[in-house]
């Protein structure tokens, strides 16, 4: 049931190449999340024409409203 999250990172700064990190559950692909500066995007496993884009503030809110409270430790 845990998923698999993969990444493929070759420094530690975001600069002018997305962080891309492949999700996976159960081992199949669920989608890819690419990370750049500008904002955070979900491309969803079968979908090579549309991904889904949240700017850094927008998915900040998206996490206070929606993310479930966890123990910082």
């Amino acid at each position: 049931m845990a998923h698999e999250v993969t990444m493929d990172i070759s420094t530690r700064f975001v600069l002018h190449k997305d962080v891309t990190i492949e999700v996976k559950k159960d081992g199949h692909k669920l989608g890819t999340v690419l990370i750049s500066k500008g904002n955070i995007e979900w491309v969803p496993t079968g979908n090579s024409v549309n991904k889904k884009r949240l700017s850094w503030t927008k998915f900040a809110k998206l996490m206070e409203a929606e993310g479930k409270d966890i123990r910082i430790e």
